[in-house]
């Protein structure tokens, strides 16, 4: 089976853009093979800087089995910190602009609303990685003190995206198949709505944009309302 590259239309019907619930918006293959490329390149980049990705630790000992660098702010389960406090206290990579304009289009676009997006100045991202059988439970972004919406871009394997309410952790839940290049935005309504990816879909196909075998990297991107630690 076969996901939408985001430039040549690999499947029989098309996926088609969604709003999946209030405030939660899905557009396959938003990102096309050079933006991927591109987006794939700069995670190794990243990675390789300082003492690299790590599985964060959460505070009942458990490790996540998701690997994770951080742009902006260092997210550390479940506070924002400038220095890389669980790792060797360095100070976090910064946030590319150019990143942050990714974001702002993309918001403007899932919404239809460029002033959405003119508005969008995400400062946070978490640059995850998923192997094997890496899976990130379901949680409500919740550490940011604003309500701006996360962006959520997608590179590499397939997975399932969960996605539920903002009340409570269980169902219903509205799964959704991501692929490379995708992009789902949550937000308004569904800003603190719980989430998490139960499985990898490693029998898609995938577009040549760099990534290993079975590898899904996944940018989230996040306005922190933090100015040196504390609320704007």
């Amino acid at each position: 089976m076969t996901c939408d590259d985001g430039e040549t239309a690999l499947e029989l019907i098309p996926r088609q853009r969604r709003a999946v619930a209030p405030g939660v918006v899905h557009v396959p293959g938003w990102l096309g093979l050079p933006a991927q490329r591109m987006l794939v390149e700069a995670t190794r980049g990243w990675a390789r800087q300082g003492p690299g990705a790590r599985r964060a630790t959460l505070p009942g000992g458990a490790r996540m089995s998701v690997e994770t660098v951080c742009l902006g702010w260092h997210w550390i389960p479940y506070r924002y910190s400038r220095t890389r406090d669980d790792q060797d206290g360095s100070p976090v990579q910064p946030f590319p602009a150019w990143l942050a304009a990714i974001g702002a289009d993309a918001v403007a676009d899932a919404y239809d609303d460029p002033a959405a997006g003119a508005a969008y100045h995400p400062d946070v991202a978490l640059v995850n990685s998923y192997r094997g059988d890496a899976r990130l439970g379901m949680h409500q972004d919740r550490e940011e003190h604003a309500s701006d919406p996360v962006v959520s871009l997608s590179l590499g394997a397939a997975c399932v995206f969960r996605i539920g309410s903002p009340h409570h952790r269980r169902g219903p839940w509205h799964d959704i198949e991501l692929c490379s290049g995708d992009l789902l935005v949550f937000g308004r309504e569904h800003r603190l709505a719980y989430h998490g990816v139960p499985k990898l879909l490693p029998a898609r196909d995938v577009p040549p944009i760099g990534t290993e075998a079975g590898e899904r990297l996944n940018l989230t991107l996040r306005v922190s309302g933090l100015h040196d630690g504390n609320p704007r």
